[in-house]
């Protein structure tokens, strides 16, 4: 289980590797929501790596250095883009091998990413959880890094660490899930510094595998076919799963609805957002357009900037 202490320790790992990131609000954004609530955008965008994700690969890695577990045959994991940025960004200070195993539709400029922070990559599988099978059972030489480590779950909190001691006022929370382990972090901080912000877990509906199984309780396996690539989860986590229990609401949005979050970004906030990094505001305005916004504190964290050349190519169009 997830302790707030935990999260205390990661974001310690860190602070003197990354600055905080901003939290504004816009007017513009706030109108286009409906003019009722501000809206405040915490911009993990700006991260060396582009996203939220950075956070938890330094904590991984700081807390086996301080327990000696660090393996000396390098290390593997599964992601198609942030969270493996994150390892090998991480592997590399700490002058480990990574390498890094993606889904063979992964396009080539997130495996050119991840190759430029010093990983080698291989294409395996039409899904993530093919990709996540094969970095676990397939190369028994290096350590296997799960995307629901429970250090990587804690550095990941420090989003709302940071968003809840600069805005101790916020109300309501939304927060973008694949596998869940953002929402683990929002959960267990807001526990310890504001019982009463609720949080609300927003998924694609074209990949609502953690949705499934966190409504039914049970384990949920999909086929992903979101264009949004941080979401394209194709398996519940049992882990994180057990934390969002605690989730206020938990809703599915189409992507369209994400495309829409990411335009509305891009003009009103000036910022650049990936699919994934637009869901939490996606679920904004679906709540919006339902009757249920009626909280007048909003954040939407931008979880990732690390837009692909087809979400490029959709802003414009």
């Amino acid at each position: 289980m997830l302790h707030f202490d935990d999260i205390l320790t990661a974001h310690r790992h860190y602070t003197d590797l990354l600055p905080e990131t901003p939290a504004f609000s816009y007017p513009t954004l706030d109108a286009a929501c409906g003019g009722a609530a501000t809206v405040v955008v915490k911009h993990e965008n700006t991260q060396p790596t582009g996203a939220f994700k950075i956070r938890g690969g330094i904590s991984y890695f700081a807390a086996q250095a301080e327990k000696g577990t660090l393996s000396p045959r390098g290390v593997v994991t599964a992601s198609t883009g942030n969270h493996a940025q994150s390892i090998a960004w991480s592997a590399a200070r700490h002058g480990v091998d990574a390498l890094i195993v993606v889904p063979e539709s992964t396009p080539e400029t997130k495996v050119a990413a991840i190759g430029a922070w010093g990983a080698r990559v291989i294409r395996h599988g039409a899904t993530m959880s093919d990709s996540l099978a094969h970095a676990r059972d397939d190369h028994p030489d290096r350590t296997f890094i799960s995307p629901d480590h429970p250090d990587i779950i804690a550095g990941h909190g420090g989003i709302y660490l940071e968003l809840l001691r600069r805005h101790p006022d916020l109300e309501v929370i939304y927060v973008p899930v694949g596998s869940g382990t953002g929402a683990c972090g929002a959960l267990t901080v807001r526990d310890a510094l504001a019982p009463g912000c609720r949080i609300v877990g927003v998924q694609s509906a074209q990949a609502p595998a953690a949705h499934r199984a966190w409504s039914t309780g049970e384990p949920a396996t999909v086929t992903p076919a979101t264009r949004a690539a941080g979401l394209a989860t194709g398996s519940s986590f049992r882990d994180t799963q057990e934390i969002m229990r605690g989730l206020d609401d938990f809703i599915l949005v189409d992507d369209s609805g994400i495309d829409e979050a990411r335009a509305l970004l891009a003009t009103t906030a000036h910022t650049l957002a990936e699919g994934a990094g637009a869901a939490a505001l996606a679920g904004l305005l679906a709540d919006q357009r339902a009757g249920k916004l009626v909280s007048r504190r909003c954040a939407v964290p931008v979880t990732g900037g690390n837009a692909d050349p087809d979400e490029l190519a959709s802003l414009v169009r």
